[in-house]
């Protein structure tokens, strides 16, 4: 038997307009809260809808849906961005280890499949827990903006070393 869980915070994105736009272009929906680090042609955010606390996606300015329609310098720097996740996350929050990809396409999985984004996702032995199975729930234990919080300092830190 499915049991209910209480979120009252919901409602008011429930009843709310939805704006017309992608919510990763800069100059459309995009709320800039989550944004961690702008590159020269991408840009990383935190997940406002994350599968785990600290839940990364690496995002091109360009409204591109193909991976194969990147320029070469947005794919080199897509990578460059994903290793700099990577060491932030390891420095702020020591995961144990990380799920990083793509998600091309409805089909995939893709939430937003208009706009081409990679995920990192640090990982923790445990972090699936009964919740995710047998709840359908899953359970977030850092709230979003002290994650980001967290997490700015190292990707400056480790923009300017690159």
């Amino acid at each position: 038997m499915m049991k209910p869980m209480f979120a009252p915070w919901r409602m008011t994105y429930i009843k709310s307009e939805k704006p017309d736009g992608c919510v990763f272009c800069k100059d459309s929906i995009r709320s800039d809260d989550l944004v961690l680090l702008e590159g020269e042609s991408a840009f990383v955010m935190l997940n406002r809808y994350p599968y785990i606390s600290g839940h990364l996606m690496i995002i091109p300015f360009r409204h591109v849906r193909e991976i194969e329609d990147l320029h070469p310098a947005e794919k080199m720097e897509i990578f460059d961005l994903i290793d700099i996740s990577v060491r932030s996350l390891k420095e702020a929050m020591q995961p144990q280890g990380f799920n990083i990809g793509m998600n091309l396409g409805k089909a995939a999985g893709a939430g937003v499949d208009d706009h081409l984004h990679a995920h990192v996702i640090p990982r923790w032995g445990g972090d699936t827990n009964f919740m995710s199975t047998v709840g359908n729930t899953r359970v977030i234990p850092e709230d979003l903006f002290k994650t980001r919080d967290s997490l700015r300092p190292c990707f400056k830190k480790y923009y300017q070393e690159d």
